[in-house]
C-alpha cells in the first residue's frame, strides 16, 4: 500500500515508518518536527527508494490537503499527537490544536480524497486514527478496559485525545469515511523521547542523579514494546473492520515503582559503572509530589485484536525492558544529541 504516516518522525511513528517499509509499503512521513519530531530516529532509512518526507504541521489545512492530493495515498495512519501529560497540564492550548484542529484537517482531507477513489480504491481505503488507553480516566485494582468503556478522561492531554477519538467515528458515521480507532496502552523501546518514564530512569541512572517518582510509584500501567505496537497497527490497517475500535495492551501491568525498579537492576547490570558511588541504582529513586489528576491503573483487555486478527505481543514482562536498556546505553549519539539542546530532563506539570 502507499500508506502516508503522520507523525513519523516521533517515537512509535518511527518505529512504524521502519517497519512498513520491512513490510513492502510505500510511506509517506508527514511530521512537523516539533519538540518530539526527531529525523536522527529515520537515518538508517532516509534513502530509501519507498520512503517520502513532507515537513507538514496537520494544524495547517492547506498543507495537508496540498500533500494528500499530491500523494494519493491508499491509508492514512494518523499518530502525530501532543502526547505528555505533564506538557498538557503546563500548556493545554497546543493539545487542543495538534490534536482535536489537527485530527479534523485530517479527516476532512481523507474524507474529500476518499470521495475522489473509484469503488474498488474507496472500498480498500482506510484512515487509522491512533490513540491512547487514557481517554478512559482510571480503573480500581480489578478490571479490564474493553472497546465499550465509556471515556472518562482526567488531563487535558486525555482530553483532547478523547475529542480526536469521537471524530474519527463520527466521520466514519456521518460520511462513509472508512475508519479504525485503536486505544493503546504505555509504549517502550528504542526513540522514546527522553522526557518518558523508562528513558528518564535510564538517563538519570547514567548521570548519577535522582530519579523522580511520582507519589509514592503506586500508578499502575500495562507497559507495551513499541516493535509489538507497531505490528499491530499494521494489522489493524491491513486487516481491521472498518468503524471498529481495537485496543492494544501488552500484558504487562506493573506498579510504577516496581518497573524503576526493575530498570534500575538492569542497569547495575548492564551499565554497572553507572551508579558511582552509590551501591545501586535503586539508591538514586526520589519520590517526589504527585501530577494533579494522575489516574491510579490503567490495564488493557486486547483479546479482541488477538480473536479477530491473530495479533498478540511478543515481549514478555522482562524481555522487551532489557532490549530497551541495551538501547539507550548502545545509543548514546541519539540521546545526547537531544539533551545537549533545549531539553535538560527537567520536571514540568506541576499545575
Amino acid at each position: 500500500m502507499k500508506i502516508m504516516i503522520t507523525g513519523g518522525a516521533g517515537f512509535i511513528g518511527s518505529n512504524l515508518v521502519r517497519m512498513a517499509l520491512g513490510d513492502g509499503h510505500e510511506v509517506l512521513n508527514l511530521d512537523a518536527l516539533t519538540y518530539a519530531g526527531n529525523l536522527g530516529s529515520l537515518q538508517d532509512i532516509a534513502d530509501h527508494d519507498r520512503y517520502r518526507f513532507a515537513r507538514v504541521d496537520i494544524t495547517d489545512a492547506d498543507a495537508v490537503e496540498n500533500v494528500m492530493q499530491s500523494f494519493q495515498p491508499d491509508a492514512v495512519m494518523h499518530l502525530a499527537a501532543e502526547s505528555h501529560v505533564d506538557r498538557s497540564i503546563d500548556g493545554p492550548g497546543q493539545f487542543i490544536q495538534t490534536n482535536v484542529i489537527g485530527t479534523f484537517n485530517l479527516l476532512q482531507s481523507a474524507r474529500r480524497h476518499h470521495a475522489t477513489l473509484d469503488s474498488e480504491a474507496a472500498a480498500k481505503f482506510r484512515f487509522l486514527h491512533v490513540s491512547t488507553d487514557e481517554v478512559y480516566g482510571s480503573l480500581g485494582e480489578d478490571g479490564l478496559f474493553t472497546e465499550t468503556t465509556p471515556y472518562d478522561p482526567h488531563s487535558p492531554y486525555s482530553a483532547s485525545k478523547a475529542s480526536s477519538d469521537h471524530l474519527a467515528r463520527a466521520w466514519q458515521d456521518t460520511y462513509g469515511l472508512p475508519v479504525l480507532v485503536t486505544n493503546c496502552s504505555n509504549n517502550y523501546g528504542p526513540y522514546q523521547f527522553p522526557e518518558k518514564l523508562i528513558p528518564v530512569v535510564i538517563l538519570k541512572c547514567l548521570r548519577g542523579e535522582p530519579i523522580p517518582v511520582y507519589g509514592r510509584g503506586e500508578n499502575i500501567r500495562d507497559w507495551l514494546f513499541v516493535e509489538d505496537h507497531c505490528r499491530a497497527l499494521l494489522s489493524v490497517v491491513e486487516r481491521g473492520a472498518p468503524g471498529q475500535t481495537y485496543n492494544i495492551g501488552g500484558n504487562n501491568e506493573l506498579k510504577n515503582i516496581d518497573l524503576v525498579k526493575m530498570l534500575c537492576e538492569l542497569m547495575d547490570e548492564l551499565a554497572p559503572e553507572s551508579s558511582g558511588p552509590h551501591s545501586s541504582a535503586s539508591s538514586l529513586i526520589t519520590f517526589v509530589q504527585d501530577r494533579p489528576g494522575h489516574d491510579l491503573r490503567y490495564a488493557i483487555d486486547a483479546s479482541k485484536i488477538r480473536r479477530e486478527l491473530g495479533w498478540e505481543p511478543t515481549e514478555n514482562v522482562t524481555s522487551g525492558f532489557r532490549k530497551t536498556v541495551r538501547w539507550y546505553l548502545e545509543n548514546e549519539s541519539w540521546w545526547q544529541e537531544i539533551l545537549n539542546g533545549d531539553y535538560r530532563l527537567d520536571r514540568l506539570g506541576h499545575a
